[in-house]
């Protein structure tokens, strides 16, 4: 690679960053700016608070592995799909941080008591990474793989992981969607639920027009 394309590739990826931070905060502040305009009858319950912790955790590997695209994929259908997802998961985390940080509930539920918030009948007993996974988290063996990978391999595990990632999260969003005490909380879960539900559709077509079929649920 010549010096002219490494510093192409090079500014992309700090331009990548730059935005990747822009979001953060804007939805940070939007999601402050919400949450203060929200009744003050509405306080913020166990779901609202869990809801948002967990879900930024399970937004975030999503991030990360559309962030693995640009540099492994050449399938401009694979690129844009994940560039939708990690730009919009990206400004829900920055949202729900904010709402987070004005609660001062920032702090992230210690190992076990992951997805606590949700009641027996819908509580899955899983959590964070390396062996704490909740609903849909890729393993780190599993990440470690996809960052292997390239071209029509590395497409077809990450339409793989992130349709089994949406899945797996719909059910943490469903709940908040109906039982959350904050209005913006239940809009931003019931956001999530339908466009995830419709991003599911367009990976796993993704998936058969490569001849693959979606992973089993974890």
């Amino acid at each position: 690679m010549d010096d002219q394309a490494t510093t192409s590739n090079w500014s992309r990826w700090m331009i990548g960053i730059a935005i990747g931070i822009a979001l953060v905060l804007l939805g940070a502040a939007g999601g402050i700016a919400l949450a203060r305009s929200s009744s003050p009858d509405n306080a913020p319950t166990a779901v609202d608070i869990g809801f948002n912790q967990d879900m930024s955790w399970h937004h975030l590997q999503a991030v990360q592995m559309a962030n693995l695209v640009p540099s492994r994929s050449d399938d401009t259908d694979v690129r844009q799909i994940a560039f939708d997802i990690g730009s919009t998961q990206l400004e829900q985390i920055g949202r729900m941080k904010g709402w987070l940080n004005m609660w001062g509930e920032l702090e992230q539920a210690p190992a076990g008591q992951l997805m606590t918030w949700m009641n027996a009948d819908h509580h899955h007993s899983a959590s964070g990474v390396d062996g704490r996974r909740m609903p849909g988290m890729a393993t780190s063996q599993e990440l470690a793989r996809l960052r292997g990978l390239s071209g029509k391999e590395f497409d077809v595990l990450f339409l793989q992981l992130m349709t089994r990632h949406h899945e797996g999260g719909g059910a943490m969003s469903r709940y908040a969607a109906g039982k959350a005490a904050v209005p913006v909380v239940q809009n931003l879960a019931n956001s999530m639920v339908i466009s995830q539900d419709a991003e599911v559709l367009t990976l796993k077509a993704m998936l058969a027009s490569r001849n693959a079929q979606p992973l089993g649920t974890g």
